[in-house]
């Protein structure tokens, strides 16, 4: 990669590819909506570009001498108020930058999705090769899933080459928001109540890597799931109670409880403008379970992935130095 152009830099995923790109290509470019953004873009190295993946205006103009970029913005958000905005960002945004990217002369785009919207059937394990179950667990999920479709339909339509990659809940130092703030959770209250279904887990660095490597190596239309570890709630606790060297006593709820009266009281909540926390959608992800097959970027991108140990130690460490949780 010479020239890169970053959506999305602001963010979990694309501030670390951010960094990483500034590092290896000799010229970087993100699009930016605030002056606080744009600050953040140049402080790190990069030249930063005005814009918005919801408006296609001047998008390929910006985009004009990269070779490689990465459609990273999005709205991730289960318990979400912003039902509209979601559907702008995740699923006409792809379709507006791979048009821009074709018109700019851009050689290929990579597209980051998520396996939220590939639609594995409960109990199943995901692969590159699941067919969508046409169920939805969610709005985000659904607006993933048409997003990537988007992205391809584009790319196929304009003839530009387009690469998507699938990550599952990205975790690591430097996130206690979103889907980190269930780790915080856990760790702080004195009987964390929980629910002892299977998650999957990236690391943070283990994500850029492989949007690197799905830039470098891999092929057009196709998709990549970049998954480390698929684990069990109560693994999970079982792991941070022996590296805090404190018990960690959840209260169990079963799927049953989940499903009976956790479902009813989620609705509830978002009737009464309470969802911000929980809500339908999150119920139904949570049963739903996660579990992913991660040969595919290991056999073509050369992806390896962090051990889950390492993963997590580093996580405490970093939330303990910054106060999110006691020693």
């Amino acid at each position: 990669m010479k020239s890169v152009f970053i959506t999305g830099a602001t963010g979990v995923v694309g501030s670390d590819l951010l960094r990483a790109a500034v590092d290896s290509a000799p010229e970087v470019k993100a699009l930016v909506r605030s002056d606080e953004a744009a600050q953040f873009v140049e402080h790190l190295g990069a030249t930063a570009v005005r814009g918005d993946v919801t408006d296609s205006a001047g998008l390929s103009d910006a985009m004009w001498g990269s070779d490689t970029v990465f459609n990273v913005a999005g709205v991730n958000e289960t318990c979400t108020k912003h039902v509209e905005l979601m559907e702008a960002v995740n699923v006409d945004g792809p379709s507006n930058v791979v048009n821009a990217a074709a018109d700019a002369g851009v050689r290929r785009v990579v597209h980051t999705s998520s396996v939220a919207g590939m639609g594995v059937a409960e109990g199943m394990i995901g692969s590159e090769v699941t067919v969508h179950n046409g169920e939805y667990q969610s709005a985000y999920g659904r607006s993933k899933h048409r997003g990537e479709q988007a992205a391809m339909e584009t790319a196929l339509d304009r003839g530009i080459d387009c690469v998507v990659v699938n990550p599952v809940s990205v975790q690591g130092v430097g996130r206690s928001s979103g889907s980190a703030e269930l780790f915080v959770r856990a760790l702080t209250a004195r009987r964390p109540i929980l629910a002892d279904v299977t998650v999957s887990i990236v690391d943070r660095a283990d994500c850029t890597k492989g949007h690197l490597l799905a830039a470098e190596h891999g092929i057009a239309g196709e998709r990549y799931i970049l998954s480390g570890h698929s684990v069990s709630v109560s693994e999970l606790v079982n792991l941070m109670s022996a590296m805090l060297a404190r018990p960690i006593n959840p209260r169990w709820i079963s799927e049953g409880f989940l499903r009976s009266v956790g479902m009813p009281l989620s609705r509830l909540a978002a009737l009464f403008g309470k969802g911000d926390d929980v809500c339908p959608d999150l119920v139904r992800t949570m049963l739903h379970g996660h579990r992913y097959d991660n040969t595919k970027s290991r056999d073509d991108l050369g992806m390896s992935y962090t051990p889950l140990e390492d993963t997590l130690f580093r996580l405490l460490e970093w939330l303990r130095s910054e106060g999110h949780i006691g020693t």
